[in-house]
């Protein structure tokens, strides 16, 4: 499934004034969620509606591949109900996502085309980074989150995303196939056995694993986000503060999973008061967050009692705020991620720093050249910083191991997809020029490959300009006319080894886009 776009309705950011009303549609595994609310400022908001509607869109999903019909036609009529509810309540502007079920089915786009057809809503398929930002967001509007860094963890029906946070962002995550629902079904035929069940679902999430700390910081605390961890903690009676944040003692979260775990299905509904489709799933998302408690070592656990919903809309009205649009926001952490995953494998920062902002000179100024959109920047950017990672492993054919270290790893603020594009860009900086047979390039659809190809051209001028990592150039202007594109260099010598890549790596870019490519330097005033 590719991502959809963003649908807004009524005025632009442009002429938005407060109080704002807006909703947003959080399309997750287990349930749709509808929320509106009325900002009286980009940051302060009154909850208007909520609605929940308990379609297991994961059901079908996690057992064959497919969202199943039935529950497609309850989704869609719950949309329109939602659509019908916005207009009531005046709202102009929203947003609808969808998480792992969508994304994973083989028939996502059909039932997205489905919804607008009927509701009029476009939904918005997003991945796991993406939902962690959300959620972040979402959780630095109740917590204050401080320069130390928290794990958090976003637990829905078909993934969990584990995270570390500060009040900066986000510092790395990871997406993981352990929902509550997939959990469920894969464990199928061991529930009427509730000690069985109990046991190999330990050892099912046994495999989870947190992020070793950066140096010289301290684990600040534990957050945990979800239906499910908002159910064990009011299961559990934990004091909630002014701003509805609980606090689960890790001893009360352990005593209300083993009595869960000696309950069967229908004595959770029937003593602790659980709906129908929260019972049967509580438990094995209960064990998936004892398991991260466990490896942070936490005694209480965080619940803001928000989620992707809440982040949905706080992005939306700072989109519409004109603060920043989503496409600046999303570069920012994409930048952000790839530079801390660069330091991770012992980068020369400053020489990634200078590409990464040669890249970007050259991409706003040949924009008439290449044709790319904004979003595609971030891509180059990624890149850039990343393209020497290889040189951890060997520096011989150390493209080669750039290329392979980004596949396996996650980038914020990218889709997987982003992923193998910066991937084969950072294969390219160097050496050979992207052409069939390179596996990663071949894997990529015909689009996809032209981006690669127009990116990489830009790459591999940016890095032989500072081929030597020794920061010659101080400033570079690029000036295009009509037969060239002038790079105009400022340094303090006349860059002859500079001159000899820009000419030998810029072949790529002069046959591309048909213009001859000039290095002129002149000396720093002064």
């Amino acid at each position: 499934m590719s991502e959809e776009g963003i649908n807004r309705t009524g005025d632009t950011a442009e002429n938005v004034t407060f109080p704002l009303r807006v909703a947003c549609v959080d399309t997750g595994s287990n349930a749709i969620r509808f929320m509106a609310a009325e900002f009286t400022d980009p940051e302060t908001y009154t909850d208007l509606a909520f609605e929940r509607a308990p379609v297991r869109l994961g059901h079908g999903v996690f057992l064959d591949g497919h969202l199943h019909e039935d529950a497609m036609e309850r989704a869609v009529a719950a949309f329109v109900d939602f659509r019908a509810r916005m207009d009531t309540l005046g709202v102009t502007h929203h947003r609808a996502v969808a998480t792992s079920a969508v994304r994973e089915s083989a028939n996502g786009r059909e039932f997205v085309e489905r919804v607008h057809a009927a509701s009029g809503i476009r939904l918005q398929v997003i991945h796991g980074p993406e939902e962690a930002r959300l959620v972040h967001t979402a959780i630095r509007s109740r917590v204050a989150l401080g320069a130390d860094p928290w794990i958090l963890a976003d637990l829905g029906g078909g993934s969990v995303e584990v995270s570390l946070v500060d009040e900066t962002g986000m510092l790395w995550s990871e997406s993981h196939t352990m929902g509550s629902v997939r959990l469920l079904e894969e464990l199928a035929g061991t529930e009427s056995d509730p000690g069985r069940f109990h046991r190999v679902l330990t050892e099912y999430v046994g495999t989870l694993r947190i992020p070793a700390l950066p140096p010289g910081r301290r684990l600040r605390g534990f957050i945990a986000t979800g239906g499910n961890i908002e159910a064990l903690a009011k299961l559990a009676a934990a004091p909630v503060d002014e701003r509805g944040v609980a606090t689960l003692a890790t001893g009360d979260l352990r005593s209300i999973i083993d009595r869960l775990a000696r309950m069967p299905y229908r004595q959770r509904i029937d003593d602790l008061g659980l709906r129908d489709d929260r019972a049967d799933v509580i438990l094995p998302a209960g064990l998936v967050y004892e398991r991260l408690v466990e490896l942070t070592g936490a005694e209480t656990v965080t619940v803001p009692n928000v989620g992707v919903k809440e982040g949905v809309l706080l992005d939306l009205v700072d989109d519409l705020a004109g603060h920043r649009s989503h496409e600046e926001r999303q570069e920012e952490i994409v930048v952000r991620s790839a530079v801390g995953l660069a330091r991770r494998y012992g980068v020369d920062e400053g020489h990634a720093g200078q590409v990464a902002s040669f890249a970007r000179l050259l991409f706003d100024a040949t924009q008439p050249l290449h044709g790319l959109r904004f979003k595609h920047r971030r891509v180059l950017l990624a890149a850039a910083h990343l393209h020497d990672i290889g040189s951890y492993v060997s520096r011989n054919k150390h493209h080669r191991h750039s290329e392979y270290l980004i596949l396996n790893s996650e980038i914020q603020g990218l889709t997987p997809r982003e992923g193998q594009r910066v991937a084969a860009i950072a294969r390219y900086h160097r050496k050979s020029e992207p052409r069939p047979g390179h596996e990663t390039f071949d894997k990529l659809d015909e689009k996809s490959q032209a981006t690669v190809v127009r990116l990489a051209a830009l790459l591999r001028v940016a890095d032989g300009l500072d081929r030597e990592h020794r920061g010659a150039v101080r400033d570079l202007h690029v000036v295009l006319e009509k037969n060239r594109v002038v790079l105009r260099a400022v340094a303090e010598d006349d860059l002859l080894l500079e001159r000899v890549q820009v000419k030998r790596r810029g072949a790529l870019f002069e046959r591309l886009f048909e213009r001859e490519l000039v290095l002129e330097v002149a000396a720093p005033v002064g």
